[in-house]
């Protein structure tokens, strides 16, 4: 967007320009005078140092560390290019390095950033939290990530807008150049990412992700805990699942001996099951239902041999068929539970597999 000077009867444009031909460099001239003036960039921070590499092994310096009021690190990274180059990819390594300072280090580097001693720079970083006596464990629990550039590209903001959607806080502010005609040089501070107008929503948006991240990984690690005590079960019983590893998905899968059918272990949340799961793959659903029926017209004979009734499933929403015993009781069942349903689910696929393999040797994928 462009900015327009105001006259009587027009609109006149301000010559937009760039840092290099204004000879405005990154560190003696953008570092510094946003370190003296941070609010520019954020007016709930405080700079904690500049050019910031206190750490082993590694000769790369932040170029404005600061604190915010909620007591988070923040990392400050400038570019005067047009596309911001890998800044963040920079600045992500840097808010991992950083992210185990405490409370006394952080004093400490304020101090000698802005040449307090030891007690006045404890009583000015407590002042600027508005804490009354220091709180370690409330202290750099998060890093967020501020990049300042003349401009940014595709790359770079198409991982920032990914990052931030995993939990992650990074902003883009655009500073924009402009020469008037009287050579007053204008600076145009924007944030672009994330928009302001739409900050809140979409802080709203990814506590909402966050917590479906979090469900789902809380649903994996169960799953992953059934399936492992269940296949340590099965193999005291059978080894038809003798060479599976548990996994964090709702099915374990197994064979027969014939190529396209499986002898598969299912598991929802209240419920779990042993299957002959029919699929001869892409294109072959009419194969998977002419095996299916076949099956179904000695379907007595097999119950009898499997010794119970069985749900016979065509699955006309799916190209695949299955023939299954589902047992109650599920992956969120109580664990004291699980030893039953387990015992039940391996009883169960060791009848499907007795019932059914003579009865499938002649089938041909």
């Amino acid at each position: 967007m462009a900015i327009y000077r105001i006259e009587q009867n027009q609109l006149v444009e301000v010559p937009v320009t760039n840092f290099a031909s204004q000879d405005i460099r990154e560190r003696q001239d953008l570092q510094r005078l946003l370190k003296a003036q941070i609010e520019v960039l954020d007016s709930n921070l405080l700079v904690l140092a500049e050019e910031f590499g206190d750490w082993e092994d590694s000769s790369r310096r932040i170029d404005l560390l600061c604190l915010d009021r909620d007591a988070n690190l923040v990392v400050v990274e400038l570019k005067r290019t047009q596309d911001g180059g890998h800044m963040e990819l920079q600045a992500l390594r840097y808010a991992a390095m950083v992210s185990t300072m405490t409370f006394a280090k952080a004093v400490e580097v304020a101090g000698r950033t802005h040449g307090w001693d030891a007690d006045t720079a404890k009583q000015a970083v407590l002042a600027f939290l508005r804490w009354d006596e220091v709180n370690e464990s409330r202290f750099a629990q998060d890093v967020r990530i501020i990049l300042a550039a003349a401009n940014f590209g595709k790359e770079l903001t198409t991982a920032v807008l990914w990052l931030n959607q995993r939990n992650l806080d990074i902003r883009c502010m655009r500073l924009k150049p402009y020469r008037m005609e009287d050579g007053a040089l204008l600076l145009d501070v924007q944030q672009l990412i994330p928009l302001p107008e739409a900050a809140q929503f979409q802080t709203c948006i990814q506590a909402k992700e966050q917590e479906g991240r979090v469900q789902r990984a809380e649903r994996y690690d169960i799953r992953f805990r059934f399936w492992d005590a269940l296949l340590n079960h099965a193999n005291t019983r059978t080894n038809l699942h003798a060479n599976r590893s548990p996994g964090a998905y709702g099915w374990v899968g197994g064979g027969i001996g014939i190529r396209g059918l499986g002898l598969n272990y299912a598991t929802r949340e209240e419920d779990s099951q042993a299957e002959l799961y029919i699929d001869f793959g892409s294109g072959k659903a009419e194969r998977n239902l002419e095996v299916f029926h076949s099956l179904e017209a000695r379907k007595a004979e097999l119950e009898t041999a499997f010794g119970g009734p069985l749900e016979w499933q065509d699955l006309p929403d799916s190209r695949a068929c299955r023939i299954r015993k589902t047992v109650a009781g599920g992956y969120r069942s109580p664990e004291t539970e699980w030893p039953r349903i387990h015992a039940e689910m391996v009883d169960a696929m060791i009848r499907i597999h007795a019932a059914f393999q003579p009865a499938v040797q002649n089938l041909q994928g």
